[in-house]
C-alpha cells in the first residue's frame, strides 16, 4: 500500500511539473543545454544540473532589476569575456544556484541545526563567486593578451621598415599569436574591414581596458593617420621588455618557496629511508643476540 501511495505521488508531481511546464512556456532540457553551451562559448557539455538552474535562471530574471550604469558596465564584461548572457541572466544564474545550495538548509535544520550556518555561508559565496566569474575570465584573457604584446609591438617595429600596412601586419602576426590574442585580432580585424579604421581599433581598446593595449592602439592609430611612428614604437617596444623582464622576475621569485616544499619532502624521505634501515639492522642484531 505505501509503494503505491509512494508511486502515485510521484506521478502525480511529475504530472503536475508537466502542466506547470507547459503553462509557463519553460524550454525543454535539450534547448536549455544547447542555450548554456552557447552562453559559455565551451566545448564540453553542459551537465544536466546546470540546465535545470539555467532553466530557472532565465524564468527568473524578468523580475530582476539593473540600473543602467551597472548594467551597461556587466554587458560590456560578460561580451569581452565571451559570455552570452545579459546581464540579467546572469545575475539571475548566480542567484539561482546559490539559493539552491541554501535549500540544503532545511535537512540541517532538521538533523544538524549547527550545519546550517556553513550551508548559508557557502550559499553566499558561492553567489560572491558566480558574479566574479566574468570578471575573471576577462582579466585572464587581458593578462593572456598583455603577455603577446612585447613581441606584438617588436614585430610591428620592424613592419614598419617595410610599409605601413595595419590590415597586414595585424594577419601576419595572427598566425603565431595565443588563443586569447587570435580571438580578439579575428574580431578586430572583421571589424575594420566593415567599418572605420579608428573606430574599430578604439573599440578592441576598450574592450579589454589594458593600459599596455592602449599605448599600442594609440601608435596604430597614429601610423593610419600618416604620423612616423617608428621612433614611438622603438620606445614602447624598450619600455614593454623591460616591464617582461619584471614579470619574469617576479614569477621567478615565487617559485623558491614551491620548491622548500619539495625539498623538505625528499629530506623526510632520506631520514625516514636511513631510520629504517637503521631500525632493520638493531632488530637483526638484537634478534642474533637472543
Amino acid at each position: 500500500m505505501t509503494g503505491l501511495l509512494f508511486l502515485f505521488g510521484t506521478l502525480l508531481a511529475l504530472g503536475l511539473f508537466f502542466l506547470a511546464a507547459s503553462f509557463f512556456r519553460l524550454p525543454t532540457i535539450g534547448t536549455a543545454r544547447a542555450m548554456l553551451g552557447a552562453a559559455k562559448q565551451e566545448r564540453k557539455a553542459a551537465r544536466s544540473i546546470e540546465t535545470y538552474l539555467m532553466t530557472v535562471a532565465v524564468q527568473a530574471a524578468r523580475f530582476i532589476r539593473i540600473d543602467e550604469y551597472k548594467r551597461s558596465r556587466m554587458n560590456h564584461v560578460l561580451a569581452a569575456s565571451g559570455t552570452n548572457m545579459t546581464p540579467e541572466v546572469y545575475q539571475a544564474y548566480a542567484l539561482v544556484k546559490a539559493g539552491a545550495v541554501l535549500l540544503g538548509v532545511f535537512p540541517c535544520l532538521l538533523l544538524l541545526p549547527l550545519l546550517s550556518v556553513l550551508v548559508v555561508s557557502l550559499a553566499v559565496l558561492i553567489y560572491f563567486k558566480e558574479m566574479q566569474k566574468a570578471d575573471d575570465k576577462l582579466r585572464a584573457k587581458r593578462e593572456a593578451v598583455e603577455r603577446k604584446l612585447p613581441r606584438f609591438v617588436a614585430t610591428i617595429e620592424q613592419e614598419l621598415k617595410a610599409g605601413r600596412n595595419v590590415i597586414g601586419m595585424l594577419e601576419r602576426f595572427r598566425e603565431n599569436a595565443g588563443p586569447a590574442f587570435t580571438g580578439e585580432l579575428d574580431i578586430l580585424l572583421a571589424d575594420m574591414r566593415s567599418s572605420n579604421y579608428e573606430a574599430a581599433l578604439t573599440r578592441f581598446e576598450a574592450r579589454l581596458n589594458s593600459p599596455m593595449l592602449s599605448d599600442v592602439v594609440r601608435g596604430l592609430i597614429g601610423v593610419l593617420r600618416g604620423d612616423d611612428s617608428a621612433v614611438y614604437f622603438q620606445m614602447l617596444s624598450h619600455d614593454f621588455k623591460q616591464m617582461e623582464l619584471q614579470q619574469l622576475k617576479t614569477e621567478a621569485q615565487k617559485i623558491p618557496p614551491k620548491i622548500r616544499v619539495f625539498s623538505f619532502t625528499m629530506l623526510l624521505c632520506f631520514l625516514l629511508t636511513y631510520l629504517a634501515v637503521i631500525c632493520y639492522i638493531a632488530v637483526t642484531s638484537l634478534s642474533g643476540m637472543f
